[in-house]
């Protein structure tokens, strides 16, 4: 790989976590999962999002700090490239869709603090996937406390993906359109992923459409 972060990222069922690993497996790579299921703010989130919103969103900006900044800290010589299946600027995202306007003035307080810590990944790679199929991916998964997550909800989260990359500067941005491919079934399919990310490009957006 030409690059030594790589971050993975997508809206709920994606795949972003399947893509991460794949290419951690095959390169040798440090791999960096997010530890999301640990959260105990998420199940109540998604029943109550109004009461829960401010309290998860808090919990899940500094639980993904932490561990960026335990993992990429930490030198190991022995893996080729750090690879992710998140990136920190997504707490952002998910916060400008969740909270209220002064929740999120003083998120935005604190995420600033925090941002400035980290290193940006060298290259970021979005997956698109329509709305139907994230929820189709969704129910495959069987999460039970994803199962009511609302198509609605992730239009919300989708859109607020496209309008903070809309926004980004001076960094390598992919958005790759997966619709009508299968990366995790398809070996084919999988490499053609693999040419796209394993070149190199100028910093800023650039699109994919694969099939």
């Amino acid at each position: 790989m030409k690059y030594n972060y790589i971050a993975i990222e997508g809206t709920i069922g994606a795949g972003k976590t399947s893509l991460a690993t794949k290419i951690a497996d095959q390169y040798n790579a440090k791999l960096i999962l997010e530890q999301f299921e640990d959260n105990s703010f998420l199940p109540k989130f998604y029943k109550d999002p109004d009461k829960y919103a401010f309290p998860l969103e808090m919990s899940f900006m500094a639980a993904r700090f932490q561990q960026l900044k335990d993992q990429l800290s930490a030198q190991d010589l022995f893996k080729t490239f750090t690879i992710s299946d998140y990136f920190i600027n997504k707490s952002l995202i998910f916060a400008g869709k969740t909270l209220q306007q002064d929740e999120l003035a003083l998120y935005a307080k604190f995420f600033n603090i925090i941002n400035t810590a980290l290193p940006k990944p060298d290259l970021l790679v979005y997956l698109y996937l329509s709305v139907d199929s994230l929820k189709n991916n969704i129910i495959k998964r069987g999460r039970s406390y994803e199962q009511n997550i609302e198509k609605e909800y992730l239009g919300k989260i989708q859109q607020g993906y496209f309008e903070y990359i809309k926004q980004l500067q001076n960094q390598r941005v992919l958005i790759i359109d997966t619709n009508k491919i299968d990366f995790v079934g398809n070996e084919e399919d999988y490499q053609k992923i693999l040419s796209i990310i394993d070149a190199e490009y100028d910093v800023g957006i650039h699109r994919f459409n694969l099939e």
